[in-house]
């Protein structure tokens, strides 16, 4: 499975988890199965709130589901309509996700857990 998390910075397998989706300053494309990464710098860290454009900041490459501390209503709608799985994290690393989703204990988010804006969201 192919799993996209938004990072504060790169550092591969041990890059920090971002708070938010939207304003994450990269993404990491993380495999799963081979433990490989591919980091995506996020040309739309920088939107008023509501704006977000998830699908285009990630736009020609493809995975599975996300893995995010916070989101926004209109981008997880976004990415639910486009039929990816995006899923709650409680912070970390890249490398802690990957045995999260492993584990198959990763909550699935729901727009009731959708942030209202970006301050204070995690």
């Amino acid at each position: 499975m192919i799993i996209c998390v938004p990072v504060q910075e790169d550092r591969g397998l041990d890059s920090p988890v971002s708070a938010h989706f939207g304003s994450a300053p990269a993404f990491v494309l993380a495999d799963t199965e081979t433990r490989t990464v591919t980091a995506i710098g996020n040309s739309n860290a920088h939107h008023a709130h509501g704006m977000c454009q998830p699908l285009a900041a990630l736009s020609g490459h493809t995975f599975d589901a996300v893995v995010v501390g916070g989101i926004g209503a209109g981008a997880l709608g976004k990415l639910q309509a486009a039929g990816i799985t995006v899923y709650r994290s409680t912070g970390g690393t890249v490398a802690e996700v990957i045995e999260a989703v492993g584990t198959g204990v990763m909550q699935v988010m729901t727009l009731q857990g959708a942030c209202g804006g970006h301050h204070g969201c995690h």
